[in-house]
């Protein structure tokens, strides 16, 4: 069956739906995944009318749909190197994972991706790594995403103050507990620009 298709309405109200044209639909089936992201990205820049907030307004839609923000953080997105048991380094599940919180905080639900955030900043409490590692680099990575959501979360705070002002404490604590563990190993703390982006918050 065709997928769904948004066809805009004149009296302001939310795109009634409609069905794919079937060839529209059998090239979708069959791209490339680098050229349907080109076509998206024309697509927004075309400069049609609401374009960019239909496609936000469906991107969060199948968000919550799929039932991604309730999942659980999975446990694997370190290991410890077989040579080196006391250094860790990021696997596939942690790019995985890492792209479900930018996606989340892309589509507008920002609070979705700092719950994200804020647990693989706790999966790394325990373990070491070194200065200019793997590790070291995906925490820097996880570092700045931080800092992405909560400036994309400023929409989401206006409507739901007491819901960001507990992920925040959330995040603090969790950014805490990560400094105190490598200030006691004598490790280069990875999250400081997270920190400061926490302290800025403003909710």
């Amino acid at each position: 069956m065709p997928a769904p298709e948004a066809y805009s309405t004149p009296h302001g109200g939310r795109p009634a739906l409609g069905h794919v044209n079937l060839m529209v639909d059998t090239f979708i089936a069959n791209a490339q995944v680098d050229d349907l992201r080109s076509i998206v990205r024309g697509l927004l820049a075309s400069g049609i009318p609401n374009i960019g907030s239909t496609f936000t307004s469906a991107a969060r839609e199948r968000m919550l749909q799929s039932g991604a923000a309730n999942q659980a953080i999975p446990d694997g997105i370190f290991e410890e190197y077989p040579e080196a048991e006391d250094l860790a380094r990021p696997t596939e599940l942690f790019r995985r994972t890492l792209a479900q919180a930018r996606c989340f905080y892309g589509a507008g639900l920002a609070f979705s991706g700092l719950r994200v955030l804020t647990g693989m900043v706790r999966l790394s409490v325990g373990l070491r790594w070194t200065k200019d590692g793997d590790m070291s680099r995906a925490l820097t990575e996880l570092d700045t995403d931080i800092s992405q959501a909560i400036q994309s979360s400023k929409e989401q705070v206006e409507y739901d103050r007491l819901a960001a002002l507990e992920i925040m404490q959330d995040l603090k604590s969790a950014l805490q507990e990560s400094k105190s563990d490598v200030e006691s190993w004598k490790g280069e703390f990875p999250f400081e620009r997270a920190v400061a982006s926490v302290e800025y918050w403003k909710i």
